[in-house]
Order: C-alpha cells, then sequence, then structure tokens
C-alpha cells in the first residue's frame, strides 16, 4: 500500500549552491552578500586629502584601491601609477577590496605623489625650464647677428663698388661675429633648442668666411 502525505505535513524543499565567502574586517569569514548579477553594490562617498585640496569621491563600496585610483586620476590629474592611498595609516594595494579594509560611508582617505613620479616631473620641469633658457639665449644671439649681418652687407656692397675700406672695418665686424660664435659655444642645450644653435653657428661662421676669404 502506498503511504500518503497528510495535509498537515510541511514539505520543506532545498536549494543547494556554491556559497561564496568574504573576509570581513576584524577576521570574520562570512558569506558574501548577494548584490546581484553585474552589480558592484552600493554607492559610498569617500573623503580623499590630497595635500591641501580635499575631494569627496563616489565609489562603488566592493570596488578596490586601484578603482578608486581610477576615479582619483579624473579629478587629480594624477596617474593611477603616480598615486599612493593611505588608509588608517597603512598604505593600500591596488588589489585589496575598500570593504574587506573597513572603509565605509565617509572614510577618510589620503593620497600622495609617488616620490619618484615626482621627481621625474621635477627633472622634466628643468629640461623643459633649460630649453626655454637655450631658445632664449639662441634668440639673443640671433637678433646680434642680424644686426651685424647688415653691416657685413653694406660693407660687401662698399667692397664691390670699387671704393677702399680701411682694414680696422674688417677687423671689428670679424672680432663682433666671432664673440658671438662664442656665446653660442656656450650655450647647453638639447633637442630642438640645439638644432637651433647649431644652424646660428652654420650661419655664423659663413659670415666669418667672407672675410677671411679676401
Amino acid at each position: 500500500m502506498k503511504s500518503s502525505t497528510s495535509k498537515g505535513t510541511e514539505t520543506r524543499e532545498f536549494n543547494y549552491r556554491e556559497i561564496d565567502w568574504e573576509l570581513r574586517p576584524g577576521g570574520m569569514l562570512v558569506q558574501k552578500r548577494d548584490v546581484g548579477v553585474g552589480s558592484s553594490g552600493p554607492m559610498i562617498k569617500i573623503k580623499v586629502s590630497h595635500g591641501s585640496c580635499h575631494y569627496d569621491t563616489d565609489v562603488p563600496a566592493q570596488s578596490t584601491f586601484g578603482d578608486l585610483k581610477k576615479v582619483l586620476a579624473n579629478e587629480t590629474g594624477l596617474e593611477p601609477k603616480e598615486q599612493r592611498l593611505l588608509f588608517r595609516g597603512k598604505e593600500r594595494e591596488n588589489d585589496e577590496y575598500l570593504h574587506m579594509v573597513g572603509v565605509k560611508d565617509m572614510s577618510k582617505v589620503i593620497l600622495f605623489e609617488d616620490p619618484a613620479s615626482k621627481e621625474r616631473k621635477l627633472e622634466e620641469m628643468k629640461r623643459n625650464q633649460g630649453t626655454f633658457e637655450a631658445y632664449e639665449a639662441v634668440s639673443r644671439v640671433r637678433a646680434e647677428v642680424d644686426k651685424l649681418c647688415e653691416k657685413v652687407v653694406a660693407l660687401e656692397t662698399t667692397f664691390c663698388s670699387g671704393t677702399a675700406i680701411a682694414d680696422k672695418e674688417f677687423v671689428v665686424l670679424t672680432e663682433l661675429l666671432m664673440i658671438q660664435l662664442l656665446k653660442l659655444d656656450s650655450i647647453e642645450a638639447n633637442g630642438e633648442a640645439k638644432v637651433q644653435r647649431r644652424i646660428e653657428v652654420i650661419n655664423n661662421a659663413a659670415l666669418l668666411a667672407k672675410f677671411f676669404l679676401r
């Protein structure tokens, strides 16, 4: 005879699924909260201090510090690799999760620029400043050479017309051109500024050649 189940008997069904675990601050292992497929959890506001600047940044609660750096890159102008983030007095790694180290809504995080990156930027600024100064120095020499070039042309025109010219005039112009050539030689330049300096050296040398060939 088949047994039947009475109406008063409660029937239970169990759904078995793989359980995901997460480590909460304090070392407690708990079942990971189900926030839905494709969801990154609720948003939290993090107060970030960067020197004298302060940012209120909204990120998903279960983001990593690497994710936070990407968001801060848009606000600070610092690339993620240039950032260092401190929370509770400890620098955090990119793969550490905010919620797992205790970051909550309105938590404070300190941002500072990577010292090596800062040093590279300072060096680049010095190089750029050096390039600008080299351009300025070459430009000043070019202006002086242009003035001397006018005198050279005038002297050459006079000479070609058959008019006698005192040797002293040639000597003076030669010395002035040599002075400008020495100025160019003393300019420390790199890149495009070095190219401009070389062009001026060639032009100056060409003017000097006119005197030595006479």
